[in-house]
């Protein structure tokens, strides 16, 4: 078989963290992954420190805090000719200490945009390649987090998301608006927001074109993963002692390198084939825990809200002409 017709997994944010040992591990049962990263630099010097073997991995660049840089990616990915057989929305950032938000290009909020807009929009784009593919098992998987429903004990902290009525998409979400809501800005829930709406991404997207795609959609909270980079912009303190509270504590910490196998499992195993589920290994002793399909937040499940951000998002991202007919 070609290079380029090894099936092909693309996997946002695989430069450190959960979507590095991803990859590793995908490339490990036989794929071909493409590690589509911010800093390309980054990302090659990541696969070479994990021993990624040459020739399984590929870099490309993206910002998905940058809506060109999305459609970019997806014009390059199309050309390079590769059989898409799966999509991992992983990359996200969280910058809990900010007092003002930073800006995309468009204007919008940065944390929404890289989380979720900039995922939706790839998810979109990125579909044709996935219903082009001749693969017969094709999956699209994006990353969840317990901080998303409140009705588990990791989503009860304060602040707790709520996308309102999408007041702030339907405004524009551009300054002086921050929130999906609307109201003032807040960069912890703004990171929870951005979270509720990748399930109602994956939810809404099982809706709309599992049924004629036959792709599986899915959604997955892998562990506390409690030293992931994703904390980076945290006080040092937190990163000291959260990964001690979550090994000792809660006993919830997963590391890196099972998140990222639970990860690979998802997107290969058989017995992960069931669209519209959001997988979870739960927060108790979660090494041995087998997976289970979890019931998401009362928001994540709520179709009149899944319909709104799907309005409101594929207008912030200039493709609601091409989704309008669509449901």
């Amino acid at each position: 078989m070609q290079q380029n017709q090894k099936p092909t997994v693309v996997i946002t944010g695989a430069s450190s963290g959960v979507g590095l040992y991803a990859a590793k591990a995908l490339a490990n049962k036989g794929w071909h992954v493409v590690m589509a990263c911010r800093n390309v630099t980054k990302a090659g010097e990541a696969a070479q420190s994990l021993g990624i073997p040459q020739g399984s991995y590929s870099i490309m660049q993206i910002d998905l805090g940058n809506l060109e840089s999305v459609k970019r990616f997806s014009r390059e990915f199309t050309a390079s000719g590769r059989l898409l057989g799966a999509l991992v929305c992983n990359a996200a950032i969280y910058m809990p200490l900010l007092k003002e938000p930073l800006r995309s290009p468009e204007g919008y909020e940065l944390t929404m945009t890289t989380n979720h807009l900039g995922h939706f929009l790839l998810c979109n784009l990125m579909l044709e390649d996935l219903k082009k593919s001749p693969l017969a098992d094709k999956r699209l998987v994006i990353l969840g987090t317990v901080t998303h429903n409140p009705d588990e004990p990791g989503g009860k902290v304060y602040p707790r998301p709520d996308l309102g009525k999408f007041e702030g998409f339907e405004a524009g979400f551009k300054e002086p608006i921050s929130m999906a809501d609307g109201k003032k800005f807040e960069p912890v829930k703004a990171y929870k927001d951005s979270k509720v709406c990748n399930v109602l991404t994956m939810l809404e997207l099982h809706r709309r074109y599992h049924d004629s795609t036959g792709i599986t959609f899915t959604s997955l909270y892998p562990g506390c993963v409690a030293d992931t980079p994703l904390f980076r912009n945290h006080y040092r303190l937190f990163q000291k002692l959260f990964p001690l509270f979550q090994k000792y504590i809660t006993k919830g910490y997963v590391s890196q390198e099972l998140a990222g196998e639970r990860v690979a499992a998802v997107v290969a195993d058989p017995e992960f084939k069931q669209s519209g589920a959001y997988w979870s290994w739960g927060n108790r002793n979660s090494q041995e825990r087998q997976a289970f399909v979890q019931r998401v937040s009362p928001q994540a499940r709520d179709d009149e809200r899944a319909r709104r951000m799907w309005e409101t998002s594929a207008s912030l991202v200039g493709i609601a002409q091409e989704t309008a007919s669509v449901r």
